[in-house]
């Protein structure tokens, strides 16, 4: 392993509540992403706001966590021709 490059565990670890990241974790069918804020966590589990809802990821299935850059702002929508 890279010795720059922090496990995920240690990467959320570090990370203050608030950062916008992106944890990639084991699911029965494979892997999958939450992105969002980092809104909770504690030795078993990490909690990732998203635009949806609130996922609590237990730690032992995290495969990857990086910080993100900010979301872009949201686009005004279209004016009707």
């Amino acid at each position: 392993m890279n010795p720059q490059i922090p496990a995920p565990r240690q990467f959320l670890e570090g990370a203050p509540l608030g950062t916008r990241v992106v944890v990639r974790y084991k699911i029965p069918e494979g892997m999958t992403d939450a992105l969002g804020d980092l809104v909770g966590l504690n030795a078993e589990e990490c909690t990732v706001r998203t635009r949806r809802t609130d996922v609590v990821i237990p730690l032992a299935l995290v495969v990857a966590a990086k910080q993100v850059p900010p979301a872009p702002a949201r686009r005004a929508p279209r004016a009707a021709p």
